[in-house]
């Protein structure tokens, strides 16, 4: 705990200079260091880390599992820090097809993993044994049980995450989200949180309906995303005065190349992602549910 608080100390000390929204021109992206993103970012990999290290010490059955599943987040981990605080993040200011890199290392590579790492029960071992009951047992109460019952359900998940992904890719919040800090954070926010209850809500169904329902949301997903960068690829005039105002963006594209490149990476990549989740989704539930056939076959 006191190496967590000089960490938070030690963010909170960065020069603002340091956390700079806009990219001045020419200059070469560079790493971003706001405490309101580095600190989250290391406090929660601080407490896996301890969480993780204490239940592995008292597990011996396990073991295998948990470093598997210590392996899912560390690489979501570094998937999330990549999108947010390396050069990425700052090219992101200069390029919108940078921009729309970064969402979908958040989208579709750090979410997942997060979400295959299970790592709140880990994460409570972090904590002491009041504590931990506390929040396990706040966890574990009723009314939080149901919400988060309602918002990992398939279909209203999928909704959130279309939700998000078509209202801030309006022209007028997309802007707003370029123009202000506070509103850029609330964009990639956004983006996270409805990915990461998108993610559970389609990885974490066990029996045979619930799979078929995430199957046919994923299938959507990619249809409602692939849309979005389909009208963002053939558009032959830029939707956004932030980077239209910036000229040629990096590699010698117009604004209007820029934002082709950027629906190409949403259209195909994000197409590609939920169809091929989609369909290992449907293996698995073709697996188990062979057995049971053949045995009525029989």
């Amino acid at each position: 705990m006191r190496a967590a608080r000089a960490i938070v100390l030690l963010a909170l000390a960065v020069p603002g200079a340091a956390s700079a929204h806009h990219l001045e021109a020419g200059a070469p992206p560079g790493w971003t260091w706001d405490p309101w993103i580095t600190v989250p970012l290391v406090l929660s990999g601080l407490i896996a880390a301890v969480g993780w290290s204490r239940l592995l010490a008292r597990s011996a059955l396990g073991a295998a599992a948990l470093r598997r599943r210590g392996c899912c987040f560390l690489a979501g981990w570094v998937a999330l820090a990549g999108a947010l605080v390396s050069p990425l993040h700052e090219a992101g200011e200069r390029s919108f097809a940078m921009h729309m890199a970064e969402h979908e290392l958040l989208m579709l590579i750090a979410a997942p993993l997060l979400v295959l790492s299970r790592p709140l029960a880990v994460m409570l071992w972090a904590f002491p044994l009041p504590v931990r009951r506390t929040l396990g047992g706040a966890g574990a109460s009723a009314p939080i049980a149901a919400i988060w019952r309602a918002l990992t359900a398939p279909v209203l998940a999928t909704a959130l995450q279309a939700a998000a992904l078509w209202l801030w890719h309006m022209p007028v919040l997309f802007d707003i989200a370029l123009a202000e800090p506070s509103w850029h954070v609330a964009q990639h926010l956004s983006f996270l949180v409805s990915a990461l209850l998108f993610w559970t809500a389609m990885l974490r169904g066990h029996d045979h309906a619930r799979r078929g329902i995430a199957i046919l949301c994923l299938f959507a997903t990619s249809m409602i995303s692939g849309a979005l960068g389909a009208l963002m690829a053939l558009s032959a005039s830029p939707w956004y005065e932030g980077y239209a105002e910036l000229g040629m963006a990096p590699f010698g594209l117009t604004p209007a190349e820029d934002q082709q490149m950027a629906g190409l990476l949403m259209w195909v990549p994000g197409g590609l992602v939920h169809a091929a989740a989609a369909l290992l989704l449907m293996r698995t539930l073709l697996r188990d549910r062979l057995p049971g056939a053949l045995v009525h076959a029989r």
